[in-house]
């Protein structure tokens, strides 16, 4: 062999690098960490009455009382205007929309109409 000829090196291989982009796309944020579900405590909603009702009681939709964390046997109050207010047993009922069917006798006193808007809430015990 000759002295002047020296072997070819090859050079290292560098680590090929990981994109962080990707790897933040699976890591949620702190804020979505530390976030809490929030539960409403009221709602505006259109109200029906049902004369086939024997006692107070409020037909809520299953949808509806999950939003406000309604359970069956609790007390909602059902406020119409700022000013009428009523109180029903809630009963959970399957359906989606915003229509709670109530019990007219305590609204028909204070002059409310059927099929008006109101806010329910859950009472707190």
């Amino acid at each position: 062999m000759s002295e002047g000829v020296k072997p070819e090196q090859t050079p290292p291989e560098e680590p090929k690098k990981v994109d962080i982009s990707k790897l933040l796309a699976i890591v949620p944020s702190a804020s979505e960490l530390k976030s809490e579900k929030k539960v409403l405590s009221e709602k505006r909603i259109r109200i029906k009455y049902d004369k086939s009702l024997d006692k107070p009681i409020a037909r809520i939709p299953v949808v509806l009382a999950n939003e406000l964390g309604i359970k069956n046997g609790d007390q909602v109050e059902i406020v119409v205007a700022g000013k009428k207010k009523a109180y029903f047993t809630a009963e959970v009922v399957e359906g989606s929309e915003n229509i709670v069917v109530v019990y007219p006798e305590d609204l028909e006193k204070q002059g409310v109409a059927d099929n008006s808007i109101a806010t329910i809430r859950r009472v707190k015990a």
